[in-house]
């Protein structure tokens, strides 16, 4: 285990946040229950020549005490929410790592009007982050770690849970490489090159079709970018994705989810959207109804989508045929939608434009940003460009798009 320990915490911290060529500040966020792991980051980010670290500590169990006996005033000042620090390391142009591990099950029984206000402050507290990290100006990276409460939905009802657990983040991480970061970069080139050929195609449309009720058209702004694991860094690990920004105005019909989401440490499970001119219309849910009403009327943007992408149904973390109840892995196993925050680098020029010259390009603005799960086994997305072509980009749950 410790090996893996040190071969995961020098992917995250070298191959995604590029630590070993810039030595920068560093800001950890990370459940406290995972200490094993994060031991052994520490001694790896000291090795690299790190001075400045702060460790943004997270505890579920906490959480769920805080969010039964507080009121929303209390909560607002407690550092589960209030993440003014994240701007306090924004102005340092430090390096961001946040770890998550959910215990959903301990959140059963929160209000999930608490569920949905609590997470909103979590992103509206920290503005110079989110404004620097949306136009990557500072490197980020989102991972997993194992804790007991979590693998334990994981792998419920099995023996040695949390083991389990790690094994499947190692392989998912390629971490049972014998040089992971070797694996990666042949990775991201592959990704690469997937975004490069939709580039090169110029869609105007795109149009999801599915058994469960999936039946949408997205509209792309003219000059919209196709993005992948960058070259420098790694974002989310792992990335199976290629992901752009829709025209948040030029959306209509229906879409379905295909694999539970959590939100809050909020479970949401077999829901729907009603679109109109890009705008969610109506919502339904077999559960979490309200939580995702709520995520909706956050802002006045939450209602409309940011994000739009690409993972083939027949990926490597979709072939473990297990439900990971975390968006970061849920969304590398199926296409996946964004309510919320568009992406400035996903439009030419995007990242010196301000909020307000994006809206206009159809770049959507919105404190929050929440991905769900469209993926299925017969999905079909047909693409239409700007000059009336139309291609086939997935059939069968899968990219089929060829260059011509």
């Amino acid at each position: 285990m410790r090996k893996n320990f040190e071969k995961y915490a020098e992917l995250l911290l070298v191959r995604c946040l590029g630590l070993q060529e810039e030595k920068r500040p560093l800001l950890i966020s990370a459940p406290v229950k995972a200490i094993d792991f994060l031991e052994v980051l520490t001694h790896k980010a000291y090795e690299l020549g790190l001075t400045d670290i702060y460790f943004d500590f997270e505890d579920e169990g906490l959480k769920h005490e805080q969010l039964t006996h507080l009121g929303k005033e209390d909560l607002l000042n407690s550092p589960f929410w209030n993440k003014k620090i994240f701007d306090e390391y924004a102005k340092k142009d430090a390096a961001f790592l946040m770890l998550y591990s959910d215990d959903i099950e301990l959140m059963k029984d929160v209000e999930e009007e608490k569920i949905t206000w609590t997470s909103y402050q979590f992103r509206a507290s920290r503005p110079l982050y989110k404004k620097k990290q949306s136009t990557d100006e500072v490197p980020w990276c989102i991972a997993i770690v194992a804790t007991e409460g979590y693998a334990k939905k994981v792998f419920e009802g099995e023996e040695n849970a949390l083991e389990k657990m790690w094994d499947a983040i190692f392989q998912c991480c390629l971490i049972t490489e014998e040089n992971p970061i070797q694996a990666w970069n042949q990775k991201v080139e592959k990704i690469q090159k997937r975004a490069d050929l939709l580039n090169q195609m110029r869609f105007q449309t795109l149009h999801y079709q599915n058994q469960l009720g999936t039946d949408i058209t997205i509209g792309l702004p003219y000059h919209h970018l196709w993005k992948g694991a960058g070259e420098k860094g790694i974002v989310n690990m792992p990335t199976e994705e290629v992901f752009t920004s829709p025209d948040y105005q030029k959306i209509n019909g229906r879409i379905c989810s295909s694999r539970p989401l959590v939100y809050g440490s909020s479970l949401i499970e077999d829901f729907a959207f009603e679109v109109r001119d890009g705008k969610i219309i109506s919502v339904e849910a077999k559960k979490g109804k309200e939580i995702l009403e709520g995520m909706i009327q956050s802002d006045q943007q939450a209602c409309y989508f940011g994000e739009v992408a690409l993972v083939d149904y027949d990926s490597p973390i979709s072939n473990m045929h297990r439900i990971f109840y975390e968006t970061l892995y849920d969304e590398n196993a199926s296409c996946h939608i964004a309510i919320g925050d568009g992406f400035p680098t996903c439009y030419e020029g995007g990242e010196k434009m301000t909020r307000e010259e994006l809206l206009e390009k159809g770049i959507n603005h919105s404190t929050i940003h929440t991905d769900f799960m469209v993926g299925t086994p017969d999905l079909k997305i047909t693409g239409t460009t700007w000059d009336g072509k139309e291609y086939v980009l997935f059939e069968n749950g899968n990219f089929v798009l060829k260059s011509e």
